[in-house]
């Protein structure tokens, strides 16, 4: 059922696929450029390397309506099966980080399954069964606020499925303009850490800082992925449009009144390779405050856009420690670099005499100009351009080094350090990093995404927890204006330490808890709750260039209007993005705090919201495969415009269907299907565990000084027992503890019992006895699927590892 709203209403979503990797008996993968397929068509290559047929991923079409603020999208997935046999499919694909995903349904012919939402381990079990029983079923999971995965099984022969998904989010405004993103690829993701095995297909092993690697890593074709996608959109602003383009796509514009617009791609099989960016200019229109609220059996919410302040005129000139940081890693090879130069160099070009600074860039390793930030004299500056303009990509992205070399002198001083971070965001610890970054309270990062498909989850949240400002620079972009945007920020924020008077009104959870200075002309947004009906004035308060300024505004929270029953589900999102933040540490690992993942798989429950910890799943009644497994099918992902796929996985072409790996980082050449972990070697020197953490999965490796340390993928410890590669990390953690007597607690532990997901390698009623007879709680345990979910006392987790049917185990 499709929600209606106030001001805003559906909006598209890519979903670009991606899938899972192949299982050890099927064919490899690769764009064909010969034979009677053109090149750019994904085909299915057999052993031989003849091509064999094409991949399921047909065509996603995006359909988009805005209405002022509110964007609602639906995306529709269409997935065809070219093979004689059942299949199923698997897709990585991005979202908005800020989207809430409230609606996923699944269209076989003229029938329509809406999803339902469940715990994560719940859906994944009920979607088990399903597949396994022969009936056609789809799953959707969170990797991450911006990632997901869609999952298809028995797909028939010849036959033609639909996957809907639709979100809403709110637009930004800045500048007197609204900015749509549509995310289109997943981009190839470093992964830094020890390997500890492979839950999923990705090309990337799980590692004990990123466990759900081989989950955000789908497969990238070296030539065209072959699936393409249409996108369309209907928009009223609620006031007259002065224009509306798109900087990222060409596209087909039909004004059907002074404040609404029709737009669609011109090409309408458009390579879904960058995000699709729309502006929709109404600078000479006054916008106003927005005030909107609905009431219902849950209670009451409401919505505010308050106007900022016109900006007041005065530069602060006092002196200002600025500290550049530059990623020159592979993903960053050509073009992304040189923009990011460019950009840099500008910035540079803007400092005060009396300002201070420093230059780093970062890949495997990191480099900082000078022992400490100096002088923006003519020579100084002259040393950082030379220093900046020998920098080339090449080699992992170890961010979390340069994070620390930028940020850990902030700590012993009492002045401000401003921190300019240039980067695409391609790395798989992103939660680690958010999490850094609020250690340091006495710096500002101000983040700029260079290219066109970044990773704006990681980038928007290191401005926010940085309390600065994120800038987006596509290859096509002008450098100059972003560093002159740059420079007005940091000289000129527009209003500080802005706080909000209810003025007595009955007010709860209201977010974000701390709202962000502004540095520009863009409104405060806030959600919250009410607990009655009232009227009554706010007062918004802050500073402008040190001098106090407030302003009332009249309130009114009004009984049910189903036509803002959106508010809820908008309200939701904000509070599980402010849960996560609490424990973005437990949240990397997969240990979140019990009563974080609780409160946010209760939200999503009661409000039918995608999560990290709840999923949508959909069956079909009726069995359509009988006998045997469906095979899985894997589509590649593009690689990002503008980004080098020699850059970021060298250029050896051996394995034609999955990734080759640079440097020392291998990985192995066999496929896997999810759940399966690698039978590692044991090398002939194992290397020392501190000192594989510093390498990472993945991208990374080539020569020169940016070249970075593998992971050793593909490598075991020699003192690592058999067993430990079926264990999460943390699990591996907890033994580890209990066998040097350390006293153990996690947020998945109680009175003394692990709460554990088990993947079997067959579910036989043996196997399930085996579990039994280690005093295992059975909590889940699906017909016809592989997973049990349950209780097992700590001290029996070594045990459990060492059973032959089982095959991995996590929290």
């Amino acid at each position: 059922m499709r929600r209606v709203f106030f001001w805003g209403a559906m909006v598209s979503l890519l979903s670009i696929a991606t899938a899972i990797l192949l299982n050890d008996h099927g064919p490899s993968v690769e764009a064909a450029s010969s034979g009677p397929i053109t090149q750019g068509t994904l085909q299915i290559i057999d052993r031989d390397g003849r091509p064999h047929t094409p991949c399921p991923l047909k065509h996603t079409d995006v359909k988009a309506q805005v209405s002022g603020s509110l964007a609602r999208v639906t995306v529709t997935q269409q997935f065809t099966n070219p093979l004689n046999e059942s299949i199923e499919a698997v897709y990585a694909f991005p979202l908005p980080s800020t989207a809430a995903v409230d609606d996923m349904t699944m269209v076989i012919g003229e029938r329509r399954v809406r999803g339902s939402i469940k715990r994560r381990e719940e859906a994944r079990a009920i979607y088990e069964a399903a597949r396994n029983s022969g009936r056609t079923a789809a799953l959707l999971d969170q990797e991450r606020p911006n990632i997901f995965t869609q999952s298809v099984a028995n797909i028939l022969p010849g036959a033609e499925i639909k996957i809907e998904i639709s979100y809403v989010e709110v637009m930004k405004y800045e500048e007197g303009s609204y900015e749509f993103v549509f995310p289109m690829v997943v981009g190839p993701r470093y992964i830094p850490g020890a390997p500890t095995g492979k839950q999923a297909g990705g090309w990337a092993p799980d590692t004990d800082r990123v466990p759900d690697a081989s989950r955000i890593t789908p497969p990238v074709a070296r030539e065209r992925a072959g699936h393409d996608l249409s996108l369309q959109m209907e928009v009223e602003a609620g006031v007259p449009i002065d224009s509306i383009a798109s900087g990222s796509h060409e596209v087909d514009l039909t004004r059907t009144g002074a404040s609404s617009a029709r737009v669609c791609l011109k090409n309408r099989a458009t390579i879904p390779n960058k995000d699709f960016r729309l502006k929709i200019d109404v600078a000479g229109r006054k916008i106003g405050d927005a005030i909107l609220s609905h009431h219902d059996d849950r209670g009451g919410f409401f919505s505010m856009i308050l106007q900022p302040p016109d900006r007041v005129d005065i530069k602060d000139v006092r002196p200002k420690e600025l500290v550049f940081v530059l990623d020159t890693s592979g993903s960053m090879y050509g073009f992304p670099i040189e923009k990011a130069k460019e950009t840099m160099k500008l910035a540079l070009d803007g400092l005060y005499p009396q300002d201070t600074f420093n230059l780093i860039t970062f890949a495997g390793d990191t480099h900082v100009l000078f022992p400490a930030p100096v002088a923006a004299t003519a020579e100084n500056l002259r040393r950082a351009q030379e220093f900046l303009a020998s920098r080339k990509g090449g080699g992992g992205t170890e961010m979390m080094k340069a994070i620390r070399a930028a940020l850990d002198p902030s700590d012993s001083q009492e002045h401000v350090r401003i921190v300019c971070f240039m980067t695409d965001g391609y790395v798989g610890n992103d939660f680690e990093i958010i999490s850094e970054i609020q250690r340091h309270p006495n710096a500002r990062i101000f983040s700029f995404g260079i290219g066109g498909s970044v990773n704006r989850f990681l980038l928007d949240k290191m401005a926010e927890e940085g309390r600065g400002e994120v800038e987006y620079v596509a290859l096509n972009d002008d450098g100059s204006a972003a560093a002159r945007r740059f420079h007005e920020r940091v000289r000129q924020p527009l209003l500080t330490d802005i706080q909000i008077d209810w003025g007595g009104l009955s007010v709860a959870d209201v977010y974000p808890r701390r709202i962000p200075d502004l540095f520009s002309a863009k409104p405060v947004v806030v959600v919250g709750r009410y607990t009655a009906p009232g009227r009554g004035r706010v007062r918004l308060e802050g500073r402008i260039a040190g001098q106090f300024f407030s302003r009332e505004i009249p309130v009114e929270f009004r009984e049910n209007r189903p036509e803002h029953d959106v508010l809820a589900t908008l309200w939701a999102r904000s509070r599980v993005e402010d849960l996560m933040g609490q424990d973005y540490m437990g949240m990397q690992r997969g240990t979140a705090r019990e009563e974080i993942r609780e409160s946010i798989v209760r939200l999503g429950i009661d409000f039918r919201l995608m999560t990290q910890f709840t999923s949508f799943v959909a069956v079909e009644e009726r069995i359509v495969t009988e006998g045997g497994k469906p095979r899985r099918i894997e589509v590649p992902v593009e690689m990002p415009e503008g980004v080098s796929y020699d850059g970021v996985f060298g250029s050896n072409k051996e394995h034609s269907g999955a990734i080759p790996m640079r440097g020392r980082s291998v990985m192995g050449s066999a496929a896997m299907t999810p759940g399966t972990v690698a039978e590692l070697p044991a090398p002939k020197a194992s290397p020392k565990r501190e000192d594989s953490r510093d390498g990472g999965a993945g991208i990374g490796g080539g020569s020169g000084s940016n070249s970075g340390r593998g992971s050793g993928v593909g490598i075991r410890d020699a003192n690592e027992r058999p067993s430990d590669g079926k264990l999460h990390p943390s699990l591996a953690g907890i033994i580890e503890r209990l066998e040097k007597k350390q006293k153990v607690e996690a947020s998945f532990i109680r009175d003394g019992r692990a709460e554990v997901q088990i993947w079997l390698t067959e579910k036989t009623p043996e196997a399930v006895r085996a579990l039994k007879a280690l005093g295992l709680e059975v909590i889940v345990d699906e017909p016809n699927s592989k997973l049990v979910v349950g209780r097992l006392p700590v001290e029996k987790l070594r045990a459990l590892s060492e059973l032959k049917v089982v095959r991995y185990i996590a929290p």
